[in-house]
């Protein structure tokens, strides 16, 4: 056989993978264009869309009625943003709609090149990801998205209260978020634009969505074998300090909300050292079951006394 024919036969099979992928990612964007259409289904007068960017923006209108404002109002200063706000909304959870769809479309493009025991292993990880993204959106939605609109919006009753303290005599109005007058008679106010306060909520959506993967992604790479449960109980400190610049960064500078993300997420980060023990405990009483491994041996060593004998060094 010459050399033509054996580059021929190797490029057969990457010409039929790749024709398989195009097919794939043809399916996989349609799902989502259907998906996206189908936010601009309108239902009671709206299409579905604003009811969802409603219910994204309720932390807003609920912590500007908590300050005072009877008829929260936000804007927006072009002509085409609404529309592209829109767009967004759509986009967003129209990929969540279409998830499951193009999650199939990856593992049966995936599922082909993989042994049975590798497909056991990692399909339970395409339902655990969209489950733990849901719980942390959830999270983020419920919980820190008001914490974060209170402390944002309630800033202003808060400075002029200090400037009371401070014997300048400014006299607090009923509206919400708004700076008292000035002795120059200026007023700073808030009016809020739509696109602008739609981007805070789905930054903390997406900053909790990613954080709550912490235990998929560290359970996964545990039974790939790249990370260990004494590795990762080995790097706890370093993983505080990280955790904490994190909450820093995706928090704002509200001490309450980033002690609830730093307690959250690091509460993941010990559920994954769990995790990731369990996953190598089965994988030794495998190796055992099928005679590689002694009765007495051990790949990954006791886990729990390695910890001890760290706290004891550090002692």
């Amino acid at each position: 056989m010459s050399k033509s024919d054996d580059l021929e036969d190797s490029a057969a099979p990457l010409i039929e993978h790749l024709a398989e992928l195009r097919t794939r990612l043809i399916r996989s964007v349609l799902a989502l264009f259907v998906a996206i259409c189908v936010f601009f289904i309108p239902v009671q007068g709206d299409f579905i869309a604003v009811h969802v960017l409603e219910f994204l923006l309720a932390p807003i209108e609920n912590t500007l009625r908590a300050l005072g404002d009877p008829s929260p109002t936000l804007q927006y200063t072009s002509p085409q943003e609404y529309l592209f706000t829109l767009f967004r909304v759509s986009m967003v959870f129209g990929f969540a709609l279409a998830f499951p769809v193009i999650g199939y479309q990856l593992w049966r493009f995936v599922a082909p090149g993989l042994y049975r025991s590798e497909k056991s292993a990692f399909a339970p990880f395409l339902i655990a990801s969209p489950v733990m993204f849901l719980l942390g959106a959830s999270f983020a939605h419920f919980v820190v998205t008001p914490l974060a609109m209170s402390f944002f919006l309630g800033f202003a009753d808060v400075s002029s209260i200090f400037a009371n303290l401070l014997g300048q005599g400014v006299d607090v109005p009923d509206t919400a978020a708004v700076v008292p007058e000035t002795e120059d008679g200026l007023r700073i106010t808030f009016f809020g634009k739509v696109n602008e306060s739609l981007g805070i909520s789905l930054a903390f959506i997406m900053a909790f969505g990613l954080c709550f993967q912490l235990p998929v992604l560290l359970t996964l790479l545990g039974k790939a074998g790249l990370v260990s449960a004494r590795g990762l109980g080995s790097v706890r400190k370093y993983a505080m300090v990280g955790i904490l610049v994190l909450a820093a960064l995706v928090t704002p500078p509200d001490v309450v909300t980033q002690l609830i993300l730093f307690t959250v997420v690091y509460g993941l980060y010990e559920v994954s050292i769990f995790l990731v023990a369990r996953v190598e405990k089965k994988r030794v009483e495998e190796l055992r079951r099928e005679g590689v491994l002694d009765e007495d041996e051990d790949l990954y060593g006791d886990f729990e006394d390695d910890d001890a004998d760290t706290q004891d060094a550090a002692k």
